[in-house]
């Protein structure tokens, strides 16, 4: 690896280990003034496995990239590209509505409802200081 773009390889080693095509992974280094940005491109059906549920292999590889930035002294950061056309939606069934479930509700205890207003959390605390 030659040192002065290390963490562009090394973020390339990284992505083309976790996707299914690492033919389309592509990678692209920019210097300014804030610094080091790396932006990655991939095929559109790997985008989920880059990602990671809720974000967290991209939040991990972010991390990485950090580090590989504070060894060299410079501020490295990653942006992941989306697939041209946008994100990416799965179809909805239409057999299923979540309305007409057959599977019940839980009853819900006061302790665990959800809060989604003031006047939610003030009934709470009226029933919790009773």
């Amino acid at each position: 690896m030659s040192e002065q773009f290390q963490d562009k390889e090394f973020i390339e080693y990284i992505v083309k280990q976790l996707v299914n095509n690492p033919n389309d992974v592509v990678i692209t280094r920019k210097v300014d003034e804030m610094g080091v940005l790396i932006e990655v491109k991939v095929n559109p059906a790997d985008m989920g496995l880059l990602i990671g549920r809720e974000g967290a292999t991209a939040k991990a590889i972010r991390v990485l990239v950090r580090i590989i930035g504070m060894r060299a002294n410079a501020r490295v950061n990653l942006r992941i590209l989306e697939p041209d056309g946008g994100r990416m939606h799965k179809p909805e069934s239409s057999d299923q509505h979540p309305e007409t479930s057959s599977v019940p509700d839980a009853p819900k205890e006061p302790s665990m409802r959800a809060l989604e207003s003031d006047s939610d959390i003030d009934a709470m605390m009226k029933d919790l200081q009773a």
